[in-house]
């Protein structure tokens, strides 16, 4: 039985650590880390293959656990953006001298110690860490099981970097993989200061549900494009399928495309050749379906009511014809996670009621959904898209991982 209460304590002793170090060190430490990470690129893809080896091909997952050359140089890539970025701490927001010659200024502070929850990727690892320590922050890491091989090799080399910035393992600690500790993080209240889960719906109800920690949800996407009477046809279906098909396991990627009726019978085909080159299930409402069948797509279903307001994590997309603009909003504000949401339009005045009026933690006009990611926002990195109001939403950078304290000096004063 592993004490994680140890563990815990050591991350809230290691945070006073890091927050002391300077902004010149953290800058300095994420570079060390990105040479790192670069050197041992080739070992970092093996231990990841150990993981690969022992999952499904079939599992929606393995993608998400998956780490290429690619995906490991955008890595490094997001540390060395981490790292040029300014310091989000010891900022004055405020400051005022009152009249009984008090000094009150308000400065941006470190969070302390935040804890993630994550599931499959292996990314969120080296992205949590790095973005946590250039915050002054310690972080607690809870992977999943599938990802376990991976994640212990890239804190290793965490760990390796931060000791020769006088830090230990507390400041970036791995915790167990085992499911029982998994509650006792989420009672730890007086160890952590926040806990982020990363990952799948149940997931992310599940630590909501049982937290004594304030938590940031992060993670689940249910994003939706819709095509109105004005759209330029062969821009939407570029968008369309770039959504879908880029990668669709990814919280950003297209589930639900929203078609105005006045444009459907020549759209709808116009998505039928990308969205066929990867075999992409449609499930079309009866208007849809009553257009796509005479081309004998051979992808094509009638849709259910379930399929509807549902993440799909693959291959699959949900097709709805609407009668106008009004009833694409509210087919939105039904079913949307409030993740990201498009439109697709040539008429500015729709575009700008769309953008001011969805509920979503980004809207997009005539752009493609997958652009809501921390790295794509010019932020470096990102621990997750918070689909919440408080105390982040969209990408949860850098800039969040901070909260706020009254500095206040004075001379001797006493209230009367």
């Amino acid at each position: 039985m592993v004490n994680i209460q140890k563990l815990l304590v050591q991350s809230r002793n290691e945070s006073k650590l890091v927050a002391r170090l300077s902004d010149e060190a953290r800058q300095h430490m994420m570079a060390d880390l990105a040479e790192l990470l670069l050197a041992h690129k080739s070992k970092i893809i093996t231990s990841n293959g150990k993981d690969l080896e022992r999952m499904e091909d079939g599992n929606p997952k393995k993608d998400r656990l998956r780490l290429t050359e690619d995906r490991v140089d955008a890595l490094i890539e997001g540390v060395r953006q981490v790292g040029r970025l300014p310091d989000p701490t010891g900022k004055v927001l405020r400051e005022t001298t009152l009249e009984n010659g008090l000094n009150v200024q308000l400065t941006s502070v470190p969070l302390g110690v935040v804890g993630v929850i994550y599931e499959s990727r292996p990314n969120v690892t080296v992205d949590v860490a790095a973005l946590c320590l250039r915050a002054g922050n310690a972080c607690v890491l809870r992977g999943g099981s599938e990802a376990i091989y991976s994640n212990a090799k890239l804190v290793s080399l965490i760990h390796t970097v931060i000791h020769d910035y006088g830090l230990g393992p507390g400041s970036v600690q791995l915790m167990p993989v085992d499911r029982m500790y998994v509650k006792e993080m989420l009672l730890a209240e007086r160890y952590l200061d926040v806990i982020i889960p990363r990952g799948s719906q149940a997931l992310i109800d599940f630590v909501r549900r049982n937290s004594r920690v304030p938590t940031i949800e992060t993670g689940a996407g249910v994003c939706h494009t819709y095509v109105s009477a004005t759209a330029n046809l062969v821009k939407a279906a570029a968008i369309a399928v770039n959504a879908k098909v880029s990668r669709p396991t990814v919280c950003n990627a297209l589930d639900t495309l929203l078609v105005h009726q006045s444009v459907a019978e020549d759209f709808l085909p116009k998505i039928l050749a990308g969205f066929n080159a990867y075999a992409v299930e449609i499930l079309a409402d009866p208007t849809a379906h009553q257009i796509l069948k005479s081309y004998e797509y051979p992808f094509l279903q009638a849709a259910t009511e379930e399929d509807f307001g549902n993440e799909f994590l693959d291959f699959r997309c949900s097709v709805k014809v609407v009668e106008d603009t009004d009833e694409a909003l509210e087919h939105i504000a039904l079913y949307s996670s409030r993740h990201s949401e498009a439109i697709i339009s040539e008429d500015e005045a729709e575009c700008d009621r769309f953008l001011h009026e969805v509920d979503a933690a980004a809207v997009y006009a005539n752009a493609s959904t997958r652009f809501t990611d921390g790295g794509e926002f010019g932020l470096g990195a990102e621990i997750g898209i918070s689909t919440q109001k408080l105390h982040a939403r969209g990408p949860f950078a850098l800039e969040k991982l901070t909260t706020e304290k009254w500095f206040v000096r004075g001379n001797g004063q006493i209230r009367e």
